[in-house]
């Protein structure tokens, strides 16, 4: 695991530290979980931009539900 050095806005530490304390957890755990759950919607949010500049330079298709369902064999 590294090391990394952050400054914290004086709210943003105090309500980081009352939660450590009310939980009993360390404040390092709070901020991973945060930086985790953030990351991944930092990702998702990355990989749909990549997507709809692919669909609009004609590179990639959509396909509707209804395409996909009889493509599989779904439609009733």
């Amino acid at each position: 695991m590294s090391a990394v050095s952050i400054r914290l806005p004086d709210d943003v530490s105090t309500r980081l530290q009352n939660l450590a304390q009310l939980t009993g957890r360390s404040k390092t755990f709070y901020m991973i979980e945060a930086i985790r759950e953030h990351l991944d919607d930092l990702e998702d949010l990355y990989i749909a931009e990549e997507r709809l500049i692919e669909i609009k330079a004609g590179r990639s298709k959509t396909y509707s539900l209804d395409e996909v369902e009889r493509s599989l064999g779904l439609v009733d």
